[in-house]
């Protein structure tokens, strides 16, 4: 893709948000979030049709992976969430039933960087599929999920509030079949010690991912009337609300997950390793941005910074491209909460 058919996708993401403010955001429980829980631990007035929904979109500049000699240059990304999840309050407390939809959509190019038109045979188990260019790129341009959400917040006692939520759903490259179905989970919580004081703790669970338990969680710290520290995993953060409505923040953001590709991908590739193989991938950013609070439910960020560093890794066939270079990115959000 071109950097103007990225502008474009990236201005009627920001377009059809506008026109989606019926809906609602979406806060994990790492992050601290429980739907229409307060401070004290207590609902607010619940909404006729209670629901939340997010939508995102973030453009990441022209930036490199490498693996050996293989060095896949000047690639740009876009990123775009989307996510709907009716939230009905039952005996036993909020269920989280939804779809999701998120797709990480890379511009690679032709050719590598380096030796890249050299013809060599790749070292690898089973039947050597020939001669092979160099210049082959060895990770894929989309990586994408659809997934339901069945989950449960719930109360378990006083000042302490539980997740349970499961992704049932397909997770793979540009075409997601039956061998992409994979059932991550989500476990978390939140300990209210204070009004200006919470301890969160949680965990993602994904079985293909290369590490199966990625613990998240930490502390979130009003120090100051217009100050919070939200220093919780994945996205840690330190906040200034100038106003009631516009606040200021700083952090940063681990994203990612793990993909499954197709029964055909490494045999264009060399590596008969890389068919329906399962990919790790994870991008780290760091920056600063501005929310505003449109209204009490509903809420607009905008945010810039860079990203340090990223790895795609087929952990099983021990294939893995690192960061080599980073990027600059933008990043716009609407989440709201009925």
């Amino acid at each position: 893709m071109k950097k103007t058919a990225v502008c474009s996708l990236l201005l009627a993401s920001i377009l059809a948000s506008g026109s989606l403010f019926a809906g609602t955001s979406v806060t994990t429980p790492t992050s601290g979030g429980y739907t229409k829980f307060n401070g004290s631990g207590t609902d607010e007035v619940p909404s006729a049709f209670p629901f939340e929904f997010d939508l995102e979109a973030a453009y990441i500049g022209e930036s490199a992976v490498k693996r050996g000699e293989r060095v896949i240059r000047d690639f740009e990304e876009l990123h775009t969430l989307a996510r709907f999840i009716y939230t009905p309050r039952i005996m036993f407390g909020i269920l989280r039933l939804g779809v999701a939809w998120e797709r990480y959509s890379f511009d690679l190019p032709d050719r590598l960087g380096g030796p890249s038109n050299r013809i060599i045979a790749l070292s690898y188990p089973g039947p050597v599929l020939g001669p092979v260019r160099l210049s082959t790129p060895q990770i894929p341009d989309t990586l994408q999920s659809v997934s339901a959400v069945i989950g449960l917040d719930t109360q378990l006692a006083e000042g302490i509030l539980i997740r349970l939520e499961a992704q049932p759903g397909f997770y793979g490259t540009d075409h997601l079949g039956g061998n992409t179905f994979n059932i991550p989970f989500v476990l978390g919580g939140t300990y209210i010690y204070s009004s200006n004081v919470q301890f969160i703790f949680g965990a993602s669970i994904d079985y293909e991912r290369k590490y199966p338990v990625f613990p998240g969680g930490g502390v979130r710290w009003r120090f100051a009337p217009q100050w919070m520290l939200d220093a919780t995993a994945p996205s840690p953060r330190l906040v200034y609300e100038m106003t009631p409505n516009l606040s200021l923040y700083a952090g940063a953001n681990l994203k990612g997950g793990s993909y499954r590709t197709d029964k055909n991908f490494g045999n264009s590739r060399g590596d008969r390793r890389l068919n329906n193989a399962v990919l790790t991938y994870f991008e780290f950013r760091t920056g600063a941005g501005v929310e505003w609070k449109v209204s009490s439910d509903i809420r607009l960020t905008v945010e810039g910074g860079y990203m340090p560093y990223r790895t795609f890794d087929f952990h099983r066939a021990d294939v893995r491209y690192r960061h080599d270079s980073g990027a600059p990115y933008g990043m716009i959000a609407v989440r709201a909460a009925f």
